[in-house]
Formats: structure tokens, sequence, C-alpha cells
């Protein structure tokens, strides 16, 4: 197989693994063989994983799967980092070292081609939503995770499952607008970091929005069977050139 020019760095995000869709996981292990391997640094940034009750859970073959993929990329010299999603903030060390990756905590700036870019899953951004930000502030509290991974494996599942059949409802009553990232904490986002581009993921509503010099990249979910189909990644080269890609590898 003939690989791609090697690319500085890959985004992806919210690919929402899971069993149930192996459609969605076999165009991942190809966008890991074809495009990544051929990449200097790999971004996952959030939402890999539809959930993640904890790296006790590492033994079940369909994770196993994807981590051994994603091993095999880090093996091949490509380093490989993660920022937690929604979905799989319980991602922890073990999981890490299994994976060969790096976690990464957000915000997290890097200069990458010349280019200083700051990098977020994109949750912590939608603050107009003040019942999911009340959430998210329970549920990433060390303690409140500590009592958590304490309990039984089938038993987080079982909550989880639970957690994510309300989150559908909760969808289906909200805005869009109160679901996307809120223009104030994009613009505090850039002036913490002092970075002039933002990589994010989250909303699904994959864009490139551009105001008073500032970028700001918004990631595909994947679903290859839509209609049209979704799915993507961004690239930035050497030169620091970024480029949105879908997921034929086409430039957007």
């Amino acid at each position: 197989m003939t690989l791609p020019a090697r690319a500085l760095a890959l985004f992806i995000s919210d690919l929402h693994l899971q069993a149930l869709h192996p459609h969605t996981c076999a165009r991942f292990f190809a966008f890991l063989q074809e495009r990544a391997m051929a990449a200097e640094q790999l971004y996952l940034l959030g939402d890999v994983f539809e959930y993640w009750a904890g790296d006790d859970d590492l033994a079940a073959p369909f994770n196993q799967s994807v981590v051994q993929a994603i091993r095999t990329v880090a093996d091949s010299g490509v380093a490989v980092y993660w920022i937690a999603g929604n979905r799989d903030f319980l991602a922890g060390q073990a999981f890490a070292a299994a994976a060969g990756l790096t976690l990464l905590a957000e915000p997290h700036v890097a200069d990458i081609g010349g280019q200083r870019v700051v990098l977020v899953h994109g949750d912590a951004e939608c603050t107009h939503d003040l019942k999911y930000m009340e959430f998210r502030r329970q549920v990433r509290d060390p303690a409140w995770q500590a009592q958590f991974l304490a309990l039984p494996l089938a038993q987080r599942k079982s909550i989880i499952a639970g957690l994510r059949e309300g989150s559908r409802a909760a969808h289906g009553s909200k805005s869009y607008e109160l679901m996307d990232v809120a223009p104030e904490a994009v613009a505090a986002l850039h002036q913490r970091s002092g970075a002039d581009v933002i990589i994010h993921g989250h909303t699904h509503r994959p864009a490139l929005h551009q105001a008073d010099g500032r970028r700001r990249y918004v990631l595909p979910d994947w679903e290859p069977d839509a209609e049209p189909p979704r799915g993507g990644w961004i690239a930035i080269d050497a030169g620091g050139a970024i480029t949105r890609h879908d997921l034929d590898g086409k430039p957007l």
C-alpha cells in the first residue's frame, strides 16, 4: 500500500465507537492504517468511544481491538495524544499505557508547523447549557470519579446506559444554539491560550469559523452509514497549512 505524504499532525474526534457500529470501526481502522501511520502526530480529541466505563474494561474484546489498533500506530513511531470527551473522560493511565498514547489536559496549547493551536474537546465551551455544565462539573470531579470507579463494572455500565438515554431525550428539547459553543467562551479561550487557532469537536457541526484574524475549526462526528456519510479529519502540514478532509480524504 502506498501511503500519502507524511503529515505533521492529524486531528479527529467524535467517532463514538461501539460494537454495534462495525462500519464506523472499520473506517476508523482504515484511517489509522492509511492516514495516521503516515503522520508524525495524531490527536484524538474526545468521544472516540461511545462510552468508557473505566480502565478495568480494557479486557473486553471490542475495547481490546480499538486499543490495539491505536497501539499499532504508536508503535510505528507516531506520537499519539488524547483529550477526553464527554463520553470517555474516565479513560486513565492504564488505558493510555495499553494504547501507547499520552493523556492531555484541556485546554492544550501546541506549536504545530509554526501555528499556535489550542485543542479542546469542546463541551467545556458550551457554557449556555447550564444543566450540562453543572453535570460536567460533577462528573469531572476527582472525588466523584473515584467513588464511581469503586462501583462494580456492570453497575457502572448500567448507570452509563441510563445517562446516555437521558442525554438523548434531553437533546430533543434543546436548541442548537444552546448545545453549541458560546461565543464568549471561545473568545476567552483565545485570550487565555494566546492562540489564534482553535480545533475542537463535540458539537457535530463541522465548519471553519473566521473572525478578527482568528480561526476555529470544528471536527465532524463519524457516521459512514448516514446519507450523506459523515466523518473526516483535520491535518496540519510542516508548513503550517491547515486543511479539512472528508471520510475519503478529499479536502473540503
